[in-house]
């Protein structure tokens, strides 16, 4: 008895989660239409993207209704706008999307493709034209987030002589040369570069701002010493003991 009592009751129980199952098809089927989304909440600081451009991204994911708007989709169709970097999307009872958006924050530019974020990051928005004054990184595709912790590093450092960082870049021979926002070129070479950058800001004290100011170019390539270009056009070389760089390896 007690047995065909407990069969009884599964088989009364399967039937209620067919039942209800069921009719969570037929409403989902239904659900532009019986319930359709009413409001779209987004949320987010917005500086270089517009509102008609995440409306436009929108349009499509959110005609379905709320119960068969997919939620994966209506992330993606943003993340696709180059100039958004992460997004959250949640369905909000009973006819709300709520959409949390949060833009890139450049902080330099990556050769002429595109920008890259704090993270290193990059994205290719379509004009670029308003980040010139940004640093510009040059270095091998694949090398941007190594490269960018490089650059800051370079950055906090010259920041402690009030010098700036206008551009780096690493060719592919893997040599850098630093271009400073006072228009001096630092040509640092492959072999420890990181090395003879501490050297040259070793002897900015020594050399001092006026002298800084007239120097085109200081050569780091040299084993003891460095060799300085002039800007009008005078080599003026402070080397001891000291071999020339070999171009074909720098």
């Amino acid at each position: 008895m007690k047995n065909s009592g407990l069969i009884k009751w599964l088989l009364i129980s399967s039937l209620v989660v067919v039942g209800v199952w069921d009719g969570w098809r037929e409403l989902k089927a239904q659900g532009a239409d019986l319930l359709p989304i009413r409001y779209i909440r987004i949320e987010g600081v917005f500086q270089y993207i517009t509102k008609d451009e995440i409306k436009d991204a929108l349009l499509s994911q959110v005609m379905t209704g709320f119960l068969n708007a997919d939620m994966h989709s209506i992330r993606q169709s943003l993340l696709n706008l180059p100039w958004i970097a992460q997004v959250k999307v949640k369905r909000v009872w009973p006819d709300a999307i709520e959409i949390k958006v949060y833009e890139q924050y450049p902080i330099a530019r990556w050769s002429t493709i595109g920008l890259l974020n704090e993270q290193g990051d990059l994205f290719t928005p379509a004009n670029l034209d308003n980040f010139n004054k940004l640093p510009l990184l040059q270095g091998p595709l694949g090398q941007e987030k190594k490269l960018m912790e490089i650059m800051k590093q370079l950055q906090a450092e010259l920041a402690t002589h009030s010098m700036g960082l206008a551009a780096f870049e690493v060719n592919e021979r893997r040599a850098w040369t630093v271009l400073l926002s006072n228009e001096l070129t630092l040509k640092l070479g492959r072999r420890e570069p990181l090395h003879q950058f501490h050297q040259f800001l070793s002897t900015v004290p020594i050399l001092g701002k006026e002298r800084l100011a007239t120097m085109a170019v200081v050569d780091l390539r040299y084993s003891n010493g460095f060799a300085i270009t002039q800007k009008q056009g005078i080599m003026q070389v402070d080397l001891k003991n000291s071999n020339p760089p070999d171009e074909s390896t720098q």
